[in-house]
C-alpha cells in the first residue's frame, strides 16, 4: 500500500513523510524530488525554461509513473499536485494507494512560511505578512475542494511531525 501526502506547502508533507515512512519501515518518495532528478533541473529551473504548462504535463507523467511502479511507499505530492491535470482522479482511482490531506489553517502556513519564504520562490517576492496571507488565502480557496477528497484529513496545527505521524497511523491502521 502506498500513502499519498498532500496538502499546502508549509503543511509538513516532507518532514511527515520521512518520519511515516521510517516508523512504518516503509519508502519516502518526495514527487518534486523524483521530477527534479528525472529532469535533471530544479522545479524552479523548469517553471522559468519551460513554463507551468510543461511542468504539469511532466508532473502528471511522472506522478502515473511513480503510482505505477513504487509499492510501500509514502508518497509525498507537491502543493498542487492534486489540483490539476487530472492528478486527483489518479489517486482516487489506485486501489493500492491511501490518500490524506494534512490540512493546516490559514494563519499557522502564513507562521510558518513567512520565516522560510525566501527558500521557496513562489513566495519569496511576498515581503509583508499581509501578502504572503492573501497570496495563501487565494490557494486554499482554490485548492481546498481538490485537498478535501482526500480519503482522510489529518489537522496539523499546534502538533508536531510526531504527533501527525503518531495520529495517520492511529487513522489508517
Amino acid at each position: 500500500m502506498n500513502i499519498i501526502l498532500l496538502g499546502y506547502m508549509g503543511c509538513g508533507k516532507s518532514s511527515i513523510g520521512r518520519d511515516l515512512a521510517s516508523k512504518l519501515k516503509m519508502e519516502c518518495l518526495d514527487l518534486d524530488d523524483y521530477i527534479e532528478a528525472q529532469e535533471k533541473k530544479s522545479i524552479n529551473q523548469i517553471f522559468e525554461e519551460k513554463g507551468e504548462i510543461y511542468f504539469r504535463k511532466k508532473e502528471n507523467e511522472y506522478l502515473k509513473e511513480v503510482l505505477e511502479t513504487y509499492s510501500n511507499t509514502i508518497i509525498s505530492l507537491g502543493g498542487g499536485t492534486p489540483c490539476f491535470a487530472g492528478n486527483l482522479e489518479l489517486i482516487k482511482d489506485n486501489k493500492d494507494a491511501k490518500s490524506v490531506y494534512l490540512k493546516t489553517s490559514l494563519q499557522e502556513l502564513v507562521d510558518r512560511l513567512f520565516v522560510e519564504k525566501d527558500k521557496r520562490p513562489l513566495i519569496s517576492h511576498l515581503n509583508l505578512e499581509e501578502d504572503l496571507k492573501d497570496f495563501i488565502r487565494k490557494h486554499l480557496f482554490e485548492r481546498s475542494f481538490y485537498y478535501n477528497q482526500a480519503e482522510y484529513v489529518i489537522s496539523t496545527d499546534d502538533k508536531t511531525v510526531k504527533e501527525v505521524v503518531a495520529e495517520i497511523q492511529e487513522t489508517l491502521f
